[in-house]
């Protein structure tokens, strides 16, 4: 994600101590391209997940409201990701 400002970016677990894998990834780089792959794939399961929750229609308003958080952070990812592409 080309922006002006460095942020950490998410790679996925890291399988031998499983906490995050966090980087500040060069515009253009492998880091960059794989960070774009994991947000990704993330937000396809979350879609996934939410989907598959809306269509049992049985989800209370405060199971509902947990995805609005992750949600808006997978959109804001993809978003960002979507404008890099531009630039």
């Amino acid at each position: 994600m080309s922006t002006s400002m460095s942020r950490l970016r998410n790679l996925g677990l890291d399988p031998a101590t499983g906490k995050e894998a966090l980087v500040v990834a060069r515009p253009g780089g492998r880091l960059e391209e794989l960070a774009d792959a994991h947000a990704l794939k993330a937000a396809a399961v979350l879609v996934t997940v939410v989907g598959a929750v809306l269509e049992v229609g049985k989800a209370s308003d405060t199971e509902l409201a947990a995805f609005v958080t992750p949600l808006h952070a997978a959109l804001e990812e993809c978003v960002g990701i979507m404008a890099a592409d531009r630039g």
